[in-house]
């Protein structure tokens, strides 16, 4: 632990379990890096991610977004190229694009599909899938709606989804952002994992949450309290 995080750490009690808000303000005050550090919201929940029936994944619209503009691909045809020029992606093509990340082009956050496309874009998978990036309907970026989707996704649009042991990490803001704007994102993106609960999950949903900065300690956050 470097000097800056253990002098984080005794400014507040690591033991106790804090209201949104106050957990929020703890946060922004410990991200005291040179840089500004991404704050991310971690959940641990009770589910067993093997079932089918229990997988927990959506997006969300974050209020204050994410204090980066994403860089966002769209693998598309003819009049969907336009809209997706119009909405202002970064990068826009079509098999020649699908041809270009195959050959290992990455640079870009995210990247959308139209479903007219999806049959070539499919091989790209082996690719894609281990970085997260392989567009899915689930996650709203396979879609004919490419303008909206590509508006809302620069806008702060983010995707959350339960990993292998049922926790979720999701990139909320940057240590830049007013106290109540991390509270609001955060919020946002509670609000959105609790409406996503398997109706078959039994016991305790959300078993832990935790705010943190890149650089700093994290902040255990009250799971009983209504956000």
């Amino acid at each position: 632990m470097g000097k800056r995080t253990a002098a984080a750490e005794k400014s507040f009690d690591n033991l106790k379990q804090y209201p949104l808000g106050e957990g929020a303000a703890i946060i922004k005050k410990c991200a005291t890096a040179k840089f500004d550090e991404t704050i991310e919201l971690h959940i641990r929940l009770g589910i067993d991610p093997k079932q089918s029936d229990q997988q927990v994944r959506g997006t969300i619209n974050l209020p204050h977004g994410v204090g980066k503009s994403k860089r966002v691909a769209v693998i598309a045809k003819g009049e969907k190229q336009r809209e997706a020029e119009a909405a202002k992606a970064d990068i826009i093509g079509g098999d020649d694009l699908i041809a270009k990340i195959a050959g290992g082009f990455m640079d870009f956050d995210v990247l959308v599909a139209t479903p007219d496309v999806m049959r070539e874009a499919s091989k790209l998978g082996k690719v894609l899938g281990p970085r997260g990036l392989m567009p899915n309907p689930k996650s709203g970026t396979v879609t004919f709606d490419i303008g909206q989707a590509v508006k809302e996704l620069k806008a702060g649009r983010v995707e959350f989804k339960a990993d292998d042991t049922a926790n979720l990490h999701v990139a909320i803001g940057k240590a830049s952002f007013k106290d109540t704007q991390i509270a609001d994102n955060a919020r946002a993106v509670l609000e959105a994992v609790l409406k996503a609960k398997p109706s078959s999950s039994k016991g305790i949903y959300m078993r832990s949450v935790t705010l943190s900065s890149t650089m700093g300690p994290g902040v255990k956050l009250d799971p009983s309290q209504k956000f």
